[in-house]
């Protein structure tokens, strides 16, 4: 490779220039309303063929502060291509973005309301709402399949625990923190934060109406700080495979586009999840809701990571224990970095293929 050519890339990519067209999974809008925006993806045909129930419908939950990219990050890195090429039916849930007028957006809103209405939705669009179809025939038994990614996952369990008669026939969790005294630097954080309690921090959260995007950004980027520092030599070297800066460039686009947390859901991860370590012990107290996690019936599926620098492996693994109302829980480690799990190449060697082999057997 010349190292003139790889320079080049490398000023041309620095200054914002991109190596291919942009390419999204062709999709539908079937719901819409404030952070509840449900995507189909895949055509008629596809649908059509979700609604005989041999292979039920996923619904992608994203975390908070994340887009639904993490989904459709590129062609090659994209589940939800993934899923339509083995025959299943893939939605997403969009939260959309977080500003300062959604302070008050809290952990029930979305394991109550927005997550079970998404649900509805889907159920719905596969014409299991209702009593028959255009046929006169019975109406299909419509179940859906979760998947979830990092924080997605809490959302994810929450909501099954919240209302165990949901239908939902199975949970995959990828990267989620389900035990926050294992996930460094937060214990450090509570036996300093002890002597003066939690209200400093809530108050700073409520204050700023929740964590602005920007911060998100540049705290997620800090995680990643030995990619950020690669990058250069990284495009130098693969100045002639544009598959490869493609795939760069799709990462940075998402790192990009982070929006923020809701004001009143950050105070409740450091209150209830960090502080108070509600969500390893099982039960969560969101004022007059209390959640027990036991009550997830479902399926379990966990995946994570020695390599994530966000989620630790034992924050992960924690799940094999917390969720005693599960008929099974299974539990892979795939090493690589956290978006790497749901979106990088160990997603496609490994998660996905074993994410198939999940819901086939259950199929």
């Amino acid at each position: 490779m010349g190292g003139l050519d790889g320079v080049a890339t490398l000023i041309h990519l620095v200054r914002g220039g991109e190596v291919a067209e942009t390419r999204k999974t062709p999709h539908t809008v079937i719901a819409d309303g404030p952070h509840r925006r449900v995507l189909r993806y895949g055509d008629d045909a596809a649908r059509a063929a979700a609604r005989d129930g041999s292979r039920p419908p996923v619904l992608l939950i994203p975390p908070l502060a994340v887009s639904t990219d993490c989904y459709d990050l590129t062609p090659g890195l994209s589940l939800v291509e993934h899923l339509l090429a083995t025959g299943r039916v893939p939605y997403v849930v969009d939260f959309g973005d977080m500003t300062r007028e959604d302070r008050d957006l809290g952990f029930e809103e979305f394991v109550t309301d927005i997550v079970p209405g998404a649900i509805s939705a889907v159920v719905a669009d596969l014409g299991g709402d209702r009593a028959d179809d255009e046929s006169g025939d019975e109406a299909p038994n419509v179940e859906v399949d979760l998947i979830a990614w990092s924080l997605g996952g809490t959302i994810g369990f929450l909501t099954l625990a919240a209302d165990p008669g949901l239908p939902v026939r199975s949970m995959t969790a990828v990267g989620t923190p389900l035990d926050y005294d294992r996930v460094p630097p937060y214990p450090l954080v509570k036996t300093l934060m002890k002597p003066i309690g939690t209200a400093p921090v809530s108050l700073a959260l409520r204050a700023l109406g929740g964590i602005p995007a920007p911060l998100v950004q540049v705290a997620y980027r800090g995680t990643a700080w030995q990619r950020e520092l690669k990058k250069p030599g990284y495009i130098i070297r693969n100045a002639h495979d544009p598959e490869a800066l493609t795939r760069m460039k799709a990462i940075d686009r998402f790192q990009e586009t982070m929006p923020g947390y809701p004001g009143r859901a950050s105070e409740q991860m450091w209150e209830n999840f960090i502080m108070r370590g509600e969500l390893a012990s099982g039960v969560v107290h969101f004022d007059d809701l209390t959640i027990d996690l036991s009550k997830v019936g479902v399926p379990v599926q966990l995946f994570g990571s020695h390599r994530d620098a966000i989620v630790s492996w034992e924050a992960a693994h924690h799940g094999v224990d917390l969720f005693t109302g599960s008929p099974r829980v299974e539990f892979t480690t795939v090493e690589t970095s956290h978006l790497g799990l749901i979106a990088g190449t160990a997603a496609v060697e490994q998660t996905w293929p074993r994410i198939d082999e999940f819901l086939a057997g259950l199929d």
